[in-house]
């Protein structure tokens, strides 16, 4: 009978211990207290925080000459910088730079290129014929490389922190333009391409800098259906990413990372360029982007390229007079 008594008092030790622990780790206060704890290294790279983060100046050093035209002189630029701005050791970042012959002082166009493949990456490449035809014109051009290209330093492990980290790329390089010489110190613009004007897009936000932008078929959708679009040309289908961004899902809110929210902090005089047989970037993706920018009451000019591809051929000549001529309204 005292041991019936016994195992009964237990059972039920046991059944009260178990609710009053369920009540306690489903309490919404004991779930934001874990959530606390739980590290989130990301948390620095919200658009929000890069907007209030201190970025400081570098210097942009020229390297090795590239080549040395009549009219200008590309060279290997390095720079130095700490990508997660949170003073940690500096790493490499390697790029291209094109300065006019002449004394100048010179206007200085930002160039940001695409997605390449590492193994076919070459130092400029995705810029390199729009930033030889700027020069050519009197325009200083800088396009970095981005880590873990060309003789970067490598870029981190996280596939996440790699892609937010090209922004603080860019912040860090706006921020070094004093240190180019010949520089007139005055007129800066911006040319991006495809997935840079997605990188192009997010540092206007971030700035929040009236700097005039040519955007070539620009990635514009939300993230991450920004990235999974493309996920159909992997080995694996986007198997591994997919399951990377639902680890990220469960610990961040992706809209505190994406464009889309944030359209409404962009101040730059923009040309938005399309063309209509794009198979990388989709004519809808241009349309929603200039509606959602111009109900701003945005300065956009948005052209579209009849029967022309992801690099406006064939009617590249045209598209970059265009781009010309809007640099020169500055």
């Amino acid at each position: 009978m005292k041991k019936a008594i016994l195992y009964t008092l237990c059972a039920i030790l046991f059944i009260s211990l178990g609710w009053s622990l369920n009540l306690l780790f489903t309490s919404p206060k004991l779930k934001k207290s874990i959530a606390q704890i739980v590290p989130r290294p990301l948390d620095k790279y919200t658009i929000e925080n890069l907007s209030k983060a201190n970025v400081p100046a570098g210097k942009i050093e020229l390297g090795k000459v590239i080549q040395d035209t009549s009219t200008f002189t590309s060279y290997e630029f390095i720079h130095y910088f700490d990508p997660t701005l949170t003073r940690k050791p500096a790493k490499k970042l390697s790029g291209m730079i094109n300065i006019p012959k002449g004394e100048g002082p010179f206007p200085l166009i930002l160039m940001i290129r695409g997605y390449v493949d590492k193994e076919k990456y070459t130092i400029g490449e995705g810029t390199q014929h729009g930033a030889e035809f700027f020069a050519s014109k009197g325009y200083i051009t800088v396009a970095p490389d981005f880590l873990g290209y060309g003789d970067s330093d490598p870029e981190p492990n996280s596939t996440f922190e790699a892609r937010f980290q090209t922004y603080t790329t860019v912040m860090s390089v706006m921020a070094s333009l004093d240190s180019v010489s010949k520089w007139d110190k005055k007129r800066s613009f911006i040319w991006a391409h495809s997935n840079g004007g997605q990188i192009a897009l997010t540092v206007l936000e971030i700035t929040g800098k009236n700097i005039p932008t040519v955007l070539w078929a620009p990635v514009s959708k939300p993230f991450p259906y920004s990235i999974l679009y493309y996920t159909d040309d992997s080995p694996d289908l986007g198997k591994y990413l997919r399951s990377e961004i639902a680890n990220f899902e469960e610990l961040y809110d992706p809209n505190l990372y994406s464009i889309h929210a944030y359209y409404d902090r962009i101040k730059a005089s923009i040309e938005l360029d399309q063309g209509t047989a794009d198979e990388s970037v989709p004519v809808k993706w241009s349309d929603d982007l200039a509606k959602s920018l111009l109900n701003l009451n945005l300065d956009l000019n948005y052209q579209l390229y009849p029967a022309s591809d992801h690099n406006m051929l064939p009617l590249w000549n045209q598209a970059i007079l265009s781009n010309l001529d809007f640099y020169k309204r500055f």
